[in-house]
C-alpha cells in the first residue's frame, strides 16, 4: 500500500537509543587543563570517545592554563595522561587524529592577551578542523575563579555562538556553598550563558548504575508496586571512601563530607530514587520530578538526634597506620570541619509518608562503596516459630554505584535438611557479567551529553538550591553546637551515628 511519507530505514533512526549517538562538529575548551581532573579523567575520557567512535573526525581539543608550553609540549601532557588512564587500548592512528587538533593557550583568567588569542585558535580550528562555531568550555578550575573566566568569555565573543552553532558552559561543583552564594554564582554564570547552555557536572549521575536506577523501576513490573511506604521501611544511601583528604587541605577544610558529597551527590541518588514515573526521558521530564522530591523533603525536628558529623581520627587503613584529620598537613587544630555526615530526611508526600531516608558519607571508611539499600518491611505474619528465622533480617534491594556495579536483592531461603531454618540469601546481578561491554567512565557519557546538548544527567538551577535548602539548616546547627565527633580510620564511622539509627530501632549496613 502506498503512502505519502517517505521510507525511513529504522536502523538509522535517529530516535532509536540502541544505536551509538556521535557528537556532531565541536571542540571542547578546558579552563584549568595541568589539574588532577583533567589528567586523570576529562582528557582519557576525550581519548576513549574517540577510540570507540564517537567524535567527528575533526574533534578539536584547547587547553588554557597558567604554563609556557607550546602546542606540541599539551600534546605530550594529553599522550602521557591518556597512556596513564585511558580505559580503553591505545591506537596510533585515533591519538594522531586527535593530536592534529590540540591547541595550548598559556596565560591568566584576566589575561586580556591570552583571551585574544583563544579567540584566534577557535577562529583558526573553525576553518582548519570543520568545527562550524560549536564550542563548549569547560571550567575545570575552583569556583572563585567562575565569574572571571565567563566575563571573560563573554568580553571577548567567545560566549556568542555563530548564527547555527552552539556555546555551552560546562561548570565542575561546588555549586556555591550555600544557597545565597550559589545564587549568587548562578546569576553571574547566566549573565553570560542562557540556562539551556550551563551544564553542571555531577559525575556520580553519569555512571550506568545511577541511569539504571531508573530503567529498574520504571522499565521493570515487578519492584514498582513495592516501592513505597506500604512495604518499604527505610532507604540507606552510603557513599563511603577508605582514603583521607590527601593534599586536598586547602580545598576541603571549610567545605567538608555534607557540602562536598550529600548536597550533591546524595540527594541526587535519593531524588532518583524516590521520584515518580517521569512523562518521558527528557531533561524537562526527568527535572520535574526530581524537585517534586527534593521540594518534599523535611528536615527532622530535632536536628541534634537526626544528623552526626565527626572527623576521622588515627587508625589503621590497608594494613598501616595512618593519621587523623587534624593531623594532616594544612589543616588548622581547631578545624570543626566534618569528614564524616549521616544525616535523616523524609520525604513529605503520598508515596513516601513516614519512610526515612538515612543519607552518609565519610573518609577513613572501612572500604570504598557507594550503594542505595531499600530495606523492606518484615511480614507482616509469619507461621514459623522464632529459632527457624531468628538469622533472618529484611528483604532489601542494593543498587550498587561503584566499585563492583550491580545490584542485589536479598531474601529469605530454607537451609537445605530436615529442619526448618530460614536464612538471608541474596541473587546478584553484576554488569561485569551479564554485558560484554564495559561500563564507560561518567566523564565520557557526560562530555559526550554536553557535545549532544543532551541535558538529561545534569542538576539544574532550581535542584542546586532546593538541595541547599535542605543541607543549610544542618550546617547552622552544627556551626552553634559543638565540636565534631570522632572515629576511628578503618571503622565504619562514629558510635553517635550507630546510636541515631539505634534510637529508630535499626541499624546500619556494613557493605
Amino acid at each position: 500500500m502506498s503512502t505519502n511519507r517517505p521510507w525511513r530505514n529504522p536502523l538509522r533512526d535517529p530516535r532509536d537509543r540502541r544505536l551509538p549517538r556521535v557528537a556532531g562538529p565541536s571542540g571542547l575548551v578546558i579552563f584549568g587543563v595541568t589539574g588532577d581532573l583533567s589528567r586523570k579523567k576529562l582528557m582519557p575520557a576525550v581519548y576513549d570517545l574517540a577510540n570507540r567512535g564517537l567524535l567527528p573526525p575533526g574533534f578539536s581539543l584547547l587547553g588554557f592554563a597558567r604554563r609556557e608550553w607550546e602546542d606540541q609540549d599539551f600534546a605530550q601532557v594529553v599522550h602521557d595522561s591518556v597512556r596513564e588512564h585511558a580505559r580503553t587500548p591505545f591506537r596510533e592512528e585515533v591519538w594522531q587524529q586527535l593530536a592534529e587538533g590540540m591547541r595550548f593557550i598559556p596565560g591568566d583568567f584576566d589575561d586580556d592577551t591570552a583571551f585574544k588569542q583563544l579567540r584566534e585558535a577557535v577562529d583558526e580550528l573553525d576553518e582548519k578542523r570543520g568545527t562550524s562555531g560549536n564550542y563548549a568550555f569547560y571550567l575545570s578550575v575552583p569556583p572563585k575563579f567562575f565569574p572571571k573566566v565567563v566575563q571573560q568569555l563573554k568580553k571577548h565573543g567567545l560566549a556568542d555562538a555563530p548564527k547555527g552553532s552552539w556555546r555551552r558552559a560546562v561548570i565542575e561543583k561546588p555549586f556555591g556553598h550555600d544557597i545565597e552564594s550559589a545564587r549568587e554564582l548562578n546569576a553571574i554564570v547566566h549573565d553570560v550563558f542562557a540556562p539551556e547552555q550551563v551544564f553542571r557536572i555531577d559525575h556520580y549521575l553519569g555512571k550506568e548504575t545511577v541511569q539504571n536506577i531508573l530503567a529498574l523501576r520504571f522499565a521493570n513490573q515487578m519492584y514498582e508496586p513495592i516501592w513505597n511506604r506500604s512495604y518499604v521501611d527505610h532507604v540507606q544511601i552510603t557513599m563511603a571512601e577508605d582514603i583521607g583528604i590527601g593534599g586536598r587541605a586547602g580545598y576541603y577544610d571549610g567545605i567538608g563530607a555534607a557540602r562536598d558529597v550529600i548536597q550533591n551527590h546524595l540527594l541526587q541518588l535519593m531524588a532518583l530514587t524516590a521520584m515518580e514515573e517521569p512523562a518521558a526521558f527528557d531533561a524537562e521530564s526527568l527535572v520535574t520530578e526530581k524537585l517534586k522530591v527534593l521540594k518534599s523533603v523535611r528536615l527532622p525536628a530535632d536536628l541534634g538526634e537526626s544528623t552526626v558529623r565527626a572527623q576521622y581520627a588515627e587508625g589503621w587503613q590497608g594494613g598501616e597506620r595512618v593519621k587523623g584529620y587534624l593531623q594532616e598537613d594544612g589543616i588548622d587544630q581547631r578545624s570543626k570541619t566534618d569528614t564524616y555526615a549521616a544525616v535523616k530526611l523524609e520525604i513529605d508526600n503520598r508515596r513516601w509518608a513516614g519512610v526515612p531516608f538515612y543519607l552518609r558519607t565519610g573518609k577513613r571508611l572501612g572500604r570504598r562503596v557507594t550503594e542505595i539499600a531499600v530495606v523492606f518491611q518484615r511480614a507482616p505474619h509469619s507461621p514459623f516459630d522464632s529459632t527457624a528465622t531468628e538469622e533472618l533480617g529484611q528483604n532489601a534491594v542494593v543498587i550498587r554505584v561503584q566499585p563492583d556495579e550491580g545490584m542485589t536483592v536479598r531474601f529469605g531461603s530454607k537451609v537445605p535438611g530436615t529442619s526448618m531454618e530460614i536464612r538471608d540469601v541474596s541473587m546478584d546481578f553484576a554488569y561485569g557479567e551479564s554485558f560484554t561491554e564495559s561500563s564507560p567512565e561518567a566523564y565520557e557519557r557526560l562530555i559526550l551529553d554536553v557535545l549532544l546538548g543532551d541535558a538529561n544527567l545534569f542538576p539544574r538551577t532550581e535542584e542546586v538550591e532546593e538541595s541547599w535548602r535542605i543541607l543549610d539548616p544542618i550546617e547552622a546547627h552544627w556551626d552553634t553546637h559543638g565540636t565534631p565527633a570522632r572515629y576511628a580510620s578503618g571503622s565504619w564511622g562514629p558510635k553517635e551515628a550507630d546510636e541515631m539509627l539505634a534510637r529508630d530501632g535499626r541499624s546500619w549496613r556494613r557493605p
